[in-house]
């Protein structure tokens, strides 16, 4: 899916449209990267439930894991976004609610990080871990899909501006995003996968 979307994403025909022009490109970029986050969380999230129904620390395990990497998932959709920012608000930060959000979501998961690693006993951190995972993942749905359509803000889809559905956007753009957002999130669970499986082999 990559193959074909991320060469379309450079060289497709795309719909110009005021203000975005050629950036809307990054449309492949930025907007699939925080849907492959937001899978990622959402299996740590999982995880984090399935441990506290069951205490079985391998659930623990990926749970920690896939935040990992949904993190890094995260960090490349704020840098996109920020480059995208930049050629279309004038500058790479703005003080729009759905970029403090983001920005407040991602610190929340990195005191989880923090949090996990200032725990010994193992147990107690799952158990610590596991709440708090539970809170950060509702947190980053209020922070970012709930708190910026009811204020005002500059994204698509949020604050009263139309999202991307309500521009005339080409059909041939379609198959190319979805493509993408499947093919990140595909990419995103293979490395969580990976990292449990090398985890596995070391607590072994």
């Amino acid at each position: 899916m990559l193959i074909y979307a991320l060469p379309m994403a450079w060289l497709g025909e795309v719909s110009v449209q005021v203000i975005l022009h050629e950036t809307i490109r990054n449309l492949y970029f930025h907007v699939t990267m925080w849907f492959a986050m937001i899978f990622l969380f959402g299996f740590s999230f999982f995880h984090a439930i399935q441990f506290l129904r069951k205490g079985n620390l391998i659930s623990d395990m990926k749970s920690t894991l896939y935040a990992e990497v949904g993190m890094v998932f995260g960090a490349v959709g704020i840098v996109t976004g920020m480059i995208w920012a930049n050629f279309t608000w004038g500058a790479p930060w703005v003080n729009d609610p759905k970029l403090n959000g983001a920005a407040v979501a991602l610190l929340i998961y990195i005191a989880y990080f923090i949090l996990k690693s200032s725990i010994t006993e193992s147990i107690r951190r799952a158990k610590t871990a596991s709440v708090y995972n539970i809170f950060s993942f509702v947190m980053l749905i209020l922070l970012i899909g709930i708190m910026p359509r009811i204020n005002d803000s500059l994204h698509p889809g949020n604050g009263g501006n139309p999202g991307f559905g309500g521009y005339a956007l080409k059909n041939s753009m379609r198959p190319v995003f979805y493509s993408a957002v499947v093919g990140w999130t595909i990419i995103g669970l293979w490395l969580a996968e990976v990292k449990i499986k090398w985890k596995s082999k070391m607590i072994e």
